[in-house]
């Protein structure tokens, strides 16, 4: 009787083990699920501290979900996007007519949302006592194709007759395009002899270690590193004014404010892990945008932007 309790008590813990295992297996299967939930963004320069901010909080809370984020420029995202190497990427323009026709040549289906308020900062050398201010006409005559513009004396006389080294954003920036279009006329159309980069640090650098060097690119990247550089109010014949949050929202600080957006793949949409991450982003654009420099859209808009993902 004995041996025939002791055998029921091994076959129960037998199964009862087998049970556990199976759930054990389970359980591991689960979370090797839920590690593969990828995200793959990239795009522009301008809107990766926004992007890097949303995703340091977003992983924070969901830590089964990976997310890479690239910097490859507005242009560059859009390549990537267009032949649908990403679910997501950043821009600081809208999406020109030839990306739409790769996008639909490629069978790509997309959504465009704003996330918020952008100014391009004009700097120069903080050792720089003379410029404080720039009208539209004078930084067209200094950045345009075929420019006569050598050294600042060619600017204004009585500024000093010393080379003006020019840096900006690479031809695959948003920022270049709008740059381009909005002060020269013509995307594109710009003087050749200028350093050009899609890393804002290589430009903060080159305009912080030469006493006559002027740059341009994002407000927000003008914030992070505002001890190294003297901002350029810009006057458009109003009087100058300096980008700030006030300014950039209000469009006071014309023609330089711009809104940015992130285009998302419609197919990438309909995964669960990238729609609750996109739904999450506007959200807290809101309030993560002040804190990385940007100026934020109102609430009416922010729930404008939300319905296109419903």
């Amino acid at each position: 009787m004995k041996k025939i309790t002791l055998f029921f008590v091994l076959l129960m813990f037998s199964a009862c083990t087998q049970k556990e295992q199976a759930g054990s297996q389970t359980s591991v299967q689960e979370n090797q699920n839920q590690e593969i939930q990828t995200i793959k963004i990239d795009g522009s320069s301008t809107v990766y501290p926004l992007t890097e901010a949303v995703v340091e909080e977003y992983q924070a809370e969901h830590q089964n979900v990976r997310i890479t984020v690239g910097v490859s420029g507005t242009g560059g995202g859009m390549k990537k996007f267009v032949a649908q190497e990403i679910d997501i990427t950043g821009a600081s323009r809208t999406i020109k007519d030839t990306e739409k026709e790769q996008a639909l040549q490629n069978n790509i289906a997309y959504t465009e949302l704003k996330i918020a308020f952008d100014g391009i900062s004009v700097v120069v050398n903080p050792k720089n006592s003379f410029a404080s201010s720039l009208t539209v006409e004078e930084l067209k005559n200094i950045w345009k194709a075929g420019s006569t513009v050598k050294t600042w004396k060619d600017v204004r006389a009585e500024w000093p007759n010393e080379t003006i080294v020019l840096y900006g954003p690479g031809t695959d920036s948003g920022t270049f395009d709008y740059f381009t279009e909005e002060v020269l006329g013509k995307v594109g159309a710009i003087r050749p002899d200028f350093t050009a980069s899609e890393n804002d640090d290589v430009l903060v650098r080159g305009v912080e270690g030469d006493e006559y060097a002027m740059g341009f690119f994002g407000f927000a990247y003008y914030l992070e590193n505002k001890d190294k550089l003297k901002l350029i109010a810009i006057d458009d014949g109003k009087g100058p004014v300096s980008p700030s949050p006030e300014t950039i929202k209000d469009g006071s600080y014309h023609p330089l404010a711009r809104p940015i957006f992130i285009y998302v793949n419609n197919q990438s949409l309909q995964k669960p892990q990238i729609k609750d991450f996109v739904k999450y982003f506007i959200d807290h654009s809101g309030f993560l945008a002040g804190e990385v420099g940007y100026v934020a859209l109102d609430d009416q808009s922010l729930q404008t932007e939300k319905q296109k993902i419903q």
